[in-house]
């Protein structure tokens, strides 16, 4: 048997931008084994799988793998596949809703559907989660991990922490947009930090913007690395997550941010993050475009 898939670029309208996913699309039959191969196999920071919902009412459940093990939640995979989804609803002649619940092990993600000029373009999700905060690390644990001095991170508005909408990220704010630049994996400054309370990536960002821009000026320009010694274009997730600690901090009022990632690597992207602290907690959401690159097949791969 084999398996339609289709791949997107995602928090960017321009192809061979943003953070590349891959979408398998009615991925019954394939196990955890298979899944995990077929991520591997696209070697992509994540790859979704769309599976029937268990509750008819939502729309369906979604399994997102990594190269390396499944995760509960993840940014650009939820924009992307709704994007897919709706351009797939529109080719079979079905009419296409306004939002999206998608099913995940972190919960359900409720995404809002915007169309353009050619139809489906963007998407927004709402995080599964409330923003939760763990352990703090020093300055000088953080700057190992990533090859820069304890005077790069900036920790006037808050230290290194492990936080969490969904999917854990340790953050951390560096001092201005030369650390950002600078910032590189360290292999032994990684294990010796990481993982942390679930934490295996770190996500750093700085207000220091300078020059960078995306269509128009952003408030934060971010870097996320990975325990694969990896970088990531565009983190949902994360920038959720950072932008609801900000919020938190501020303690009223929505905040918004239009954040740049990807840029020293070539891939620029641009995320729109939102947060509000409620009685519940602080919620936050991020909102992006997606453009479709690739459409194929695949067999099911044989796991031994």
């Amino acid at each position: 048997m084999r398996y339609r898939y289709v791949t997107a670029d995602v928090f960017t309208g321009q192809t061979y931008c943003g953070n590349p996913l891959a979408v398998v699309l009615d991925a019954q039959g394939l196990d955890d084994a298979q899944m995990q191969r077929i991520a591997r196999e696209f070697n992509y920071s994540e790859t979704s799988f769309v599976l029937p919902p268990k509750d008819p009412r939502n729309t369906a459940w979604v399994r997102i793998f990594t190269p390396d093990r499944e995760v509960p939640f993840a940014g650009h995979p939820n924009v992307g596949t709704a994007v897919v989804l709706a351009r797939e609803m529109v080719a079979a002649g079905r009419p296409t809703p306004d939002a999206f619940v998608f099913e995940e092990a972190a919960g359900l993600v409720r995404i809002a559907l915007r169309s353009g000029a050619s139809g489906v373009e963007s998407a927004e999700l709402l995080a599964p989660q409330p923003l939760s905060r763990a352990s703090e690390v020093s300055a000088a644990q953080l700057a190992r991990a990533l090859k820069l001095e304890p005077a790069d991170v900036d920790t006037s508005e808050h230290a290194p922490q492990v936080v969490s909408v969904g999917l854990i990220f340790l953050v951390a704010q560096l001092a201005n947009r030369d650390a950002l630049r600078r910032a590189s994996p360290d292999s032994h400054g990684y294990a010796a930090l990481l993982p942390l309370d679930g934490a295996k990536s770190i996500y750093v960002y700085t207000t220091d913007t300078g020059s960078d821009t995306i269509d128009a000026p952003t408030d934060i320009q971010a870097r996320m690395f990975t325990g694969r010694m990896t970088e990531d274009p565009a983190t949902g997730s994360a920038t959720a997550a950072v932008t609801a600690l900000r919020a938190a901090l501020r303690g009223k009022g929505k905040l918004a941010l239009r954040v740049g990632q990807g840029v020293d690597m070539g891939r620029p992207s641009l995320l729109l993050a939102h947060a509000e602290p409620r009685e519940d907690g602080v919620w936050a959401g991020v909102a992006g475009h997606a453009v479709v690159v690739m459409e194929g097949s695949l067999p099911a791969p044989l796991v031994t």
